[in-house]
């Protein structure tokens, strides 16, 4: 797994991806909620808080997030280079395992910068340091597992199509149909909503978000990702 990691990994700077999904990653949270005169501006808000942040976090990652991914598999299966991959000792999930934590790895990589935001809201606080902790950590923890399921559904998207663009197409909308699909079709369908909401992604984000760390929230993340990255591995034995 580790050979796989490391390559990938080493293949993301080795092009120009790692840089444009950090950098337009950082620049249009940037423009959001600093610059831009709208609803997400921290400084127009009246009081310290990253809450407007969490909201568009998942937004980008809609984008950024099958950028990444898009060339995992389908590149593989565009060159050919799948079949030795396969052929080699190391077992279809060591290959799945390998290529999604280096995407991973990478998102992570992205989010990192973004703590500056939270020594700006500390300094911006009236009376210094007013804010709420707890609430901030939960939400890092929570866009970091979302980060990690649209990772693993950007893998699986990968594996059907042997065209970057086309895996990206598909990654964009399997993660909007996971993430809001299922929330809007609660609405239609129950006046509350909740029976389908809650097995969405979104749901649960914002539940992990409000600050506490719910067991049956981290169990959802943590079977998503593994559902997706099943998937892979069997539409990967199946090719």
């Amino acid at each position: 797994m580790l050979p796989i990691l490391k390559k990938e990994f080493n293949s993301f700077f080795a092009s120009p991806i790692a840089y444009l999904v950090i950098g337009v990653f950082l620049l249009a949270n940037g423009l959001f909620l600093w610059v831009f005169k709208d609803g997400f501006n921290i400084l127009n808000a009246g009081f310290a808080d990253l809450n407007t942040f969490f909201q568009i976090t998942p937004w980008f990652f809609l984008f950024l997030i099958p950028a990444i991914t898009m060339k995992s598999f389908a590149e593989e299966f565009n060159t050919g280079t799948i079949e030795i991959l396969k052929t080699r000792p190391i077992g279809l999930w060591n290959i799945v395992l390998g290529k999604f934590l280096a995407s991973l790895l990478l998102v992570f990589i992205a989010i990192l910068p973004t703590v500056a935001y939270v020594y700006t809201i500390y300094q911006l606080a009236t009376p210094l340091g007013n804010i709420d902790t707890g609430s901030i950590i939960g939400s890092y923890i929570g866009v970091f597992l979302l980060g990690a399921v649209f990772t693993a559904i950007g893998l699986f998207t990968s594996t059907l199509a042997r065209n970057q663009i086309v895996a990206f197409i598909l990654g964009v909308i399997v993660i909007f149909c996971a993430f809001y699909g299922l929330d809007a079709l609660g609405n239609l369908v129950d006046s509350s909503g909740l029976s389908i909401k809650k097995i969405g992604i979104n749901e649960h984000f914002k539940s992990i978000s409000r600050g506490v760390i719910d067991t049956r929230d981290l169990i959802y993340f943590i079977s998503a990702t593994y559902f997706f990255l099943f998937i892979t591995k069997t539409q990967l034995s199946n090719e």
